[in-house]
């Protein structure tokens, strides 16, 4: 799929015009009764942290939780809103999610439509390629279910705490 915006690749259109964090936050100075929110190049929860810190309403991360979903996501929950996680580490949010595969998979759906929102689960971490590529490969074969998972997951090794 490609897509050009008046002459830009998407990724360019990504960056033109440069991110501007500044005038974020002068806007929130200014209008400290709006809630303003910043989106764009967020790269991790620590930058997050930093702009809330900062007084801005919100921050969104959506490429980068996409990409490295627990190390942007793991903590969220405990160090942005003060409340306790459902996981301690991924393997757990893996293993939660075989019984709404299962339910998807019995309503018709796809293990893929699935699973190709999870290969960066363990990004940066040992097996973490052999989990993406048993996901990529097997999730469009005829009878893909939630084993799938399973089977990813020992890959990545003995459960331990990401």
């Amino acid at each position: 799929r490609k897509a050009w915006l008046e002459g830009l690749s998407p990724k360019e259109n990504r960056e033109v015009p440069p991110l501007d964090y500044g005038l974020v936050r002068a806007m929130k100075a200014a209008f400290p009764d709006l809630h303003i929110s910043i989106n764009g190049g967020i790269e991790g929860l620590e930058q997050a942290l930093e702009f809330l810190a900062q007084g801005l309403d919100g921050v969104m991360v959506g490429r980068a939780a996409y990409h490295a979903p627990w190390d942007v996501l793991g903590r969220a929950d405990s160090e942005v809103f003060g409340a306790t996680s459902p996981f301690d580490d991924p393997v757990d949010v893996v293993q939660a999610m075989v019984p709404y595969i299962e339910a998807h998979l019995a309503e018709g759906g796809r293990v893929q439509s699935i699973t190709r929102h999870m290969l960066g689960l363990f990004a940066g971490r040992p097996g973490a390629r052999a989990w993406r590529r048993i996901l990529s490969e097997g999730a469009h074969r005829e009878g893909a279910d939630a084993g799938l998972v399973l089977t990813a997951l020992d890959a990545i090794g003995p459960r331990r705490a990401a």
